[in-house]
């Protein structure tokens, strides 16, 4: 099951929000320049959900680093379930938009923390999505 099954989606937050959206999370450590809290319409801004200061100056929006910047990222996400737990159990009250600034809609980190999620088990039934083994598990 996908995360638009489950009720996941992402977003660049100057995009205009809409209905469909459900509960929209800003998922950058730094707020989007030019762009008022009202018009972003954000319901839950996780700045610690996003990568460190650190990682997100060495990937620098550099799509050949995206690899590596997916694998260390996941290091850091793995350390922050709290925070997970927060973006998952908003599924369960209906779709969840995860709002980024990037420009570059493929590399950025709400892709990474939409691959991140897409192993993570199904907030709603406990499963894990098919074909994927439960982490810690070879």
């Amino acid at each position: 099951m996908s995360l638009a099954e489950r009720g996941f989606r992402m977003k660049r937050v100057y995009e205009n929000p809409a209905p469909a959206d459900g509960f929209r999370i800003l998922v950058d450590r730094l707020w989007p320049r030019g762009v008022s809290k009202e018009k972003a319409a954000v319901d839950l801004w996780l700045r610690d959900i996003a990568p460190s200061d650190c990682l997100r100056k060495w990937f620098g929006h550099d799509p050949r680093k995206w690899p590596e910047f997916m694998k260390r990222y996941h290091r850091e996400l793995a350390a922050k379930k709290e925070l997970i737990t927060i973006v998952e159990n908003r599924v369960r009250d209906g779709k969840v938009t995860l709002l980024y600034g990037a420009a570059d809609r493929e590399h950025n980190n709400a892709a990474a923390l939409q691959a991140y999620l897409e192993k993570s088990p199904n907030p709603r039934t406990g499963a894990r999505r098919p074909g994927r083994a439960p982490r810690g598990r070879v």
